[in-house]
């Protein structure tokens, strides 16, 4: 049994209250470690050396801050093998999955913004022969992360990278359902001389010690990634505190197929949106619309390479389709499942929770589900579900298949497949959405603004954007 730690101060350290929660297998249903479920006592601590540790911190030079984050980044590289192997155990998703994506955009993330902040710059206005303005780009001081457990290690340091790049001290939680590699990374951390205070891992659930980050006084800005409930109440819990707020939430995503589009290529890479990490991706396509001339023909191309995913072991190689992260997170996908039914659903493939043999017998399998027959206003169209669960609906023009996109609360991703670049650009402006793909999907630029409207999300991350949420901008006026 592994006993994970917090990390405060530079140094791993058990919970002050001595509480601790079992973190499962995904894939077996078996508890293999715990952790701690920090408390009020243990965020006093990492605030007070977040405090000590701020000054120093904000002063170092940009150079001398990016080699040190460029270390840990070149930490992450040297130790892939272990941290994907981590990931898969902890999460359930394949372990060819978490190396390819988890373990290389987590380095690829630090060194990112490493660099970002060496050519961070700021702007300038001339007033005709009176003044000249410039803007400072301060950090803020003390900020919150909060990480999601579906990219545990990815989206950690998607957000604590530019914080720390851009000269803030850190006081993070990664997902308590999925803490493994967070923890791993603390001892990266000592390894690469990040100073003691500028980056305090606490960990637990969101009720003992996510809910009081948000709202501590001496914390400035949250930045979140989770379901758009909690994003709300985040919001409530922080009204009249004047936080900065960066709230990445939910999905119910939008992929409109048109009848001119690359076929093959297309079918391809639907299935991939809907069902990469078992659909536990906030830009996965659920919903996917396709134009009525090739819809059988879609139908039973999409039905088919679905059925041919490897579902299996998260630790063998040619596993495509891995465990959920949890026991409850299943049976909500199941209940979605039936709910679907309920409502008037057909389940063309899958619907059923997979069943293994072996060491992952007890393991949270959902197979690949693709449901025909549902209307637009449906909950399962309008609910994330988050998970192995997707809608195919046909449409007759342009115009419907817009309304069709836009007929949720949610608005982060799209995607749209055409070979005509006219209405590539007519349908990629009208869509309500912060990311609209065409022809392609999760292609990712860092560079590129990240985020959602609606009920996606209030802000953007990535690039300037993050540079810009981890700073205050002061204007100085100097006459001439």
């Amino acid at each position: 049994m592994q006993i994970i730690e917090n990390y405060i101060n530079g140094q791993l350290v058990a919970p002050r209250a001595g509480n601790y929660l079992d973190n499962v297998e995904p894939a077996t249903g078996q508890v293999y470690s715990q952790i701690p479920n920090s408390c009020q006592q243990d965020l006093e601590f990492a605030v007070t050396a977040a405090q000590q540790a701020q000054y120093s911190w904000a002063n170092t030079s940009l150079e001398k801050r990016a080699a040190i984050l460029c270390r840990l980044a070149d930490l992450i590289d040297a130790n892939a093998e272990d941290l994907a192997r981590a990931e898969a155990i902890d999460n359930g998703k394949p372990i060819a999955f978490a190396r390819k994506v988890d373990i290389y955009r987590s380095s690829a993330n630090i060194r990112f913004f490493a660099h970002a902040g060496t050519q961070f710059s700021s702007e300038s206005h001339a007033m005709e022969n009176i003044a000249i303005n410039y803007t400072l780009r301060d950090p803020i001081g003390i900020v919150g992360c909060i990480s999601p457990w579906n990219f545990p290690l990815y989206l950690f340091t998607w957000k604590i990278a530019p914080a720390l790049a851009t000269g803030n001290v850190v006081i993070a939680k990664p997902s308590e359902v999925t803490p493994m590699t967070a923890y791993l990374f603390s001892k990266l951390c000592i390894e690469a001389g990040l100073p003691a205070g500028v980056l305090n891992i606490l960990h637990g659930s969101g009720a003992s010690i996510g809910g009081p980050i948000t709202t501590h006084p001496k914390i400035k800005a949250i930045s979140f990634t989770g379901g758009s409930a909690t994003g709300a109440h985040i919001t409530q819990a922080t009204a009249g505190m004047f936080k900065k707020l960066s709230l990445e939430l939910g999905g119910k995503n939008p992929t409109l197929v048109f009848a001119d589009c690359d076929f093959e290529e297309t079918v391809k890479e639907v299935v991939r949106a809907a069902f990469s990490n078992q659909g536990q991706i906030c830009l996965c396509g659920s919903r996917i619309y396709i134009e009525r001339p090739i819809y059988e023909q879609f139908k039973q191309a999409f039905v088919e390479l679905v059925e041919k995913l490897k579902i299996g072991d998260p630790l063998d190689e040619q596993t495509q389709h891995g465990a959920l992260v949890s026991e409850a997170h299943m049976n909500k996908v199941l209940s979605y499942i039936e709910l679907a039914k309920q409502e008037g659903g057909t389940i063309l493939t899958g619907g059923k929770r997979h069943q293994l043999d072996g060491r992952c017998a007890n393991g949270f399998f959902v197979e690949p589900t693709v449901i025909e027959g549902l209307t637009n206003q449906c909950r399962t169209n309008q609910e994330e579900i988050f998970g192995p669960v997707c809608s195919i609906m046909p449409f007759d023009d342009e115009q419907q298949a817009l309304e069709l996109a836009n007929g949720t609360q949610y608005g982060l991703a799209s995607s749209v497949w055409t070979n005509d670049l006219k209405r590539a650009h007519r349908v990629a402006k009208q869509i309500e959405a912060g990311i609209v793909w065409i022809n392609c999907w999760l292609l990712r630029d860092l560079r590129t603004p990240f985020g959602g409207v609606k009920s996606s999300g209030v802000g953007r991350e990535g690039g300037l954007e993050a540079m810009r949420f981890f700073t205050e901008p002061k204007n100085v006026c100097i006459k001439y």
